[in-house]
């Protein structure tokens, strides 16, 4: 209807190619624009301005002979300056795009091994930017930016890389965890030597003092009763201990200690091994 009326409207981040007899004439910008279509002036077509995004898959081939598929996306968007060669030299933009992303990444992932195609996936971003804007600004294109957004190796190879991973932190965790029992035991270890030097101090020092307290016993008694000897306080201490071993056993319901034979008269015969064992060993260190 516009141009039935000899007017034309080109919207925002738009531009309208302008022809005189079928031969380009100017480039319509944004807005409202007269058109006497009468003398021979008509609308070849439209050119977006607007960043537009193609994303290509390439498979191809890594060094290591493992077949990858990187999929780029390109953004790129036609220049105002040389919309008529945007227009008028190119006739499938996303093929030509297309045809160069192929090239430079089938000429640049095979000199490279899997892992390095992970690392370097910006160089060969760069790579393809640099090649499409050499190549797209002849034809008035500007190439915004290229992302290599992901590479997908073969299904089996990326099922063996999980399970390679997956071993690798089985085994670090084996070592760990072996590492974390190695220290518990030595620190049980550690605790054990630590308790029974301790428990044999406290022994040796409570021997001492029942040592030291049947020394102070047996001279104290020597001394307030006149005739007696240390065989005699010895006798009587053993039977009071005796009495009171009997009585502690008597007050516990689950004691399971048996003393045989368990008469008063016993001690005595426990009294006279005691001695003979230590007048044996007295005579064992006086023939060495």
């Amino acid at each position: 209807m516009g141009q039935a009326l000899g007017c034309y409207q080109v919207d925002q981040s738009n531009v309208a190619i302008k022809e005189h007899f079928g031969k380009f004439d100017q480039v319509l910008e944004p807005g409202c624009h007269c058109l006497p279509w009468c003398f021979g002036y008509q609308i070849a077509g439209a050119l977006t301005l607007r960043v537009q995004q193609l994303d290509v898959r390439c498979e191809t081939k890594t060094k290591d002979n493992v077949f990858v598929t990187v999929v780029a996306s390109v953004q790129y968007r036609a220049v105002a300056d040389k919309a008529s060669d945007a227009f008028y030299r190119l006739t499938n933009t996303r093929e030509q795009i297309q045809a160069y992303v192929f090239d430079v990444i089938r000429a640049s992932v095979p000199k490279l091994e899997l892992d390095a195609v992970f690392e370097q996936k910006n160089d060969i971003a760069k790579s393809v930017e640099e090649e499409l804007e050499k190549a797209m600004s002849t034809y008035g294109y500007q190439i915004v930016q290229t992302l290599i957004v992901d590479i997908e190796p073969d299904i089996n190879v990326k099922r063996a890389m999980n399970e390679i991973n997956a071993a690798a932190r089985l085994r670090l965790a084996a070592n760990e965890k072996a590492e974390a029992e190695k220290i518990l035991q030595i620190k049980k270890a550690e605790g054990e030597a630590e308790s029974k030097y301790l428990s044999g101090l406290g022994i040796a020092r409570q021997r001492q003092a029942i040592v030291d307290g049947l020394r102070d016993s047996v001279l104290a008694f020597s001394e307030n009763v006149p005739g007696t000897t240390a065989k005699d306080v010895m006798d009587m201490v053993l039977v009071t201990q005796y009495f009171d071993t009997m009585k502690e056993i008597g007050a516990s319901s689950k004691s399971s200690s048996v003393f045989i034979p368990h008469g008063p008269g016993a001690v005595k015969d426990i009294a006279m091994q005691i001695r003979d064992g230590l007048l044996q060993a007295s005579a064992s260190q006086n023939l060495i």
